[in-house]
Order: structure tokens, then sequence, then C-alpha cells
């Protein structure tokens, strides 16, 4: 497919890297639990910056953190905080290194119960009535939380997860295709929605 042959959302610009992400990422259905406890952390640490400011960092982010080995990270202490903290690489954020490996404490819980992160996390799929019907940029654009992410934020709040608002959660949706939110006339939305309709729920 050419440049000129591809129509994409416009969140991605002209950044190569954020194209990439747009194109064979974001909305593709991910079952994976390393993946998806990357993308909750990465996430996190999001908070307050920009996606395309921790996606140039994500690299750095997956040697800092052992490829986001969900017991690898739960097993991180205080040397390892120490070592994260010094590590120009990454967001330095106390709260937010520490809040990951408490969530990775709190994932082994979930895998526990659920079988899988996966499993736990499709629970929270919208159903095809609740999500718009109007794919237009004006529209999706708005979109910051809804019902489905605020029940998820919630969910993990009480399991003990921290940096998981509403909107850090939908944000997390999108990404990992719980929802497709490419707009209409994006090239990328009907490859989702292809994958999306062979995809198994876990």
């Amino acid at each position: 497919m050419t440049e000129t042959e591809t129509i994409r959302c416009p969140w991605p610009g002209s950044d190569p890297l954020y194209q990439h992400y747009h194109d064979t990422e974001w909305g593709f259905p991910v079952a994976d639990d390393t993946r998806l406890f990357e993308k909750l952390c990465l996430e996190g640490f999001q908070s307050g910056l920009s996606w395309l400011t921790i996606l140039r960092k994500r690299e750095n982010f997956r040697a800092a953190f052992a490829g986001f080995d969900i017991d690898r990270v739960a097993g991180f202490g205080d040397a390892d905080i120490a070592r994260l903290l010094a590590d120009a690489g990454i967001v330095r954020h106390r709260g937010k290194v520490v809040s990951t490996i408490n969530n990775a404490r709190q994932a082994q819980a979930l895998r526990t119960e659920f079988g899988s992160l996966a499993a736990y996390f499709w629970r929270f799929e919208p159903a095809p009535a609740d999500r718009p019907t109007d794919l237009g940029w004006e529209h999706l654009r708005t979109l910051a939380t809804t019902p489905a992410s605020v029940s998820l934020s919630k969910d993990l709040k009480r399991r003990g997860f921290t940096f998981v608002g509403p909107t850090t959660c939908y944000a997390f949706m999108q990404a990992m295709g719980l929802v497709n939110d490419h707009i209409a006339t994006c090239t990328a939305r009907a490859a989702v929605e292809r994958q999306r309709d062979r995809f198994v729920k876990p």
C-alpha cells in the first residue's frame, strides 16, 4: 500500500513512528497478557504526557521493566526502584514506577482468578449497541471515557490497581482493540474489523 492510498485518522500526523503504530497496532484486538500488561502500565506512565513521548521511549521501558514480564516485575524490590529512577531512558516518576510493580502483583491475582489477563479485560468489551454510530473525527476525538471504561476503572481500583482512571482505561481499550475508534474513512478501520471478526475472545 502506498502512502497516497492510505487514509488515516488525523491524530498520528506526519510522524513515521506514530503512523506505523496507528497502521499496525492501535485498535487491533490483543489477547496476549504481556502486551496487555505493558499497555496498561505505559498508559499509566503517559498520564500528563503525550502517547508519542511514551512510544518513543517504549523500547527503553521494555528493557527497564524486563519486557513487562508480569512475574519478573512483580518481584521487583527497592533496588529495582532505585535503578528505574536513575534510568534517563524512561519517565522517572516514583509513583508510576511503584504503581507498575504493584499492578504486576495485582495482575498475578487476576491471572489466577480468570486464567489470563485477556479473559478478564475482554469481559469489558462494550456491546455493539453501546458504541457510537457517528464515526467521524469530530465526534470520536471527544470520547475520553465511556460507561465501559468507567466500569473497568472501578473494578481495577477495587482490586488494588493504581493509575487506572476511566480516561486511562478508555485509551487502553482503544489501543488493545476492545473498541474500534478508527474513523469511518480510515484505511485501518476495515483491517481492524476483519481481525475483530476472526478474533476469538479469551
